[in-house]
């Protein structure tokens, strides 16, 4: 058996197990891919909402990296919860360190908002947030963070998310995956950017309040499949099909009092 493509995730811990390293981890499993993780923060966290946030020192996070790096290559990079300014800074140099070599992909989820609606971003870190757009492949923020990384009043349709995409693009981002989730309608549309052009990818909504986790989900099957596939744009078709079928299948799981998790592994998982 020959190698399996291998994906590193940076982000927090979630101990319910549907968001962050979690989440990553399983998306990487759940797609083919061996998952590597370094934790920026541990958080006190359930379905319900978000109770408290650890940051592990800037300082550790750089020893993983670099105990991790140079033992095991990686074919992409997941970034999500970075927590704070500081640990922010130290990811962006590690990300500017891997760009003079020619390093892997990296998918940027700017994790700001939890599906509850905690916040899970310092103010002082979107700045520090900015300064990484240059050294990602793709950012993948939704309507309220795409509001926040440019300090605006968020998008209310298309031609908004377009304006918005564009800026992004102006501010340093290479490519960029805007999520139109938060917009009315019983489909949802997201908007793909870069130089070559505009991509739409618009589906139905799955009708479930089960959704913890969907970004985190999303962004690390990108992370998961870009290795093996021809081009982003089908990263992101192929990417968006998994997660609506772990969509789909997440009321089956019944975890939690608030919104529960997708279902990782509802492909894989055969019924008793």
């Amino acid at each position: 058996m020959s190698r399996p493509p291998v994906a590193l995730t940076i982000a927090g811990s979630d101990p319910s197990g549907g968001a962050g390293i979690q989440a990553d981890l399983k998306t990487f499993s759940a797609l083919g891919v061996y998952g590597t993780a370094v934790i920026t923060a541990l958080t006190a966290q359930s379905t319900q909402g978000v109770t408290g946030v650890h940051a592990v020192p800037p300082e550790f996070v750089r020893a993983q990296l670099d105990t991790l790096l140079a033992d095991i290559p990686v074919d992409a990079t997941k970034i999500g919860m970075l927590a704070g300014a500081p640990t922010v800074r130290t990811v962006a140099d590690f990300l500017r360190e891997l760009a003079e070599g020619q390093g892997p992909a990296v998918v940027l989820d700017p994790v700001m908002v939890s599906t509850s609606g905690s916040r899970l971003l310092a103010d002082d870190a979107v700045a520090a947030i900015r300064e990484m757009l240059p050294y990602s492949s793709v950012i993948t923020p939704n309507i309220p963070e795409a509001a926040v990384l440019l300090d605006q009043a968020e998008a209310t349709d298309m031609e908004g998310m377009r304006t918005q995409a564009r800026a992004l693009l102006d501010i340093g981002a290479r490519r960029v995956l805007l999520k139109g989730g938060h917009l009315a309608g019983g489909h949802a549309t997201d908007l793909w950017l870069d130089a070559d052009g505009e991509h739409l990818f618009t589906g139905p909504r799955v009708p479930t309040a089960n959704t913890h986790g969907t970004g985190c989900s999303l962004s690390s099957a990108m992370a998961a499949l870009v290795p093996r596939c021809a081009s982003w744009p089908q990263t992101v078709d192929r990417a968006k099909s998994w997660l609506t079928g772990a969509l789909r299948a997440a009321d089956s799981l019944e975890i939690g009092q608030g919104p529960g998790p997708v279902h990782h592994f509802y492909d894989l998982w055969k019924s008793p």
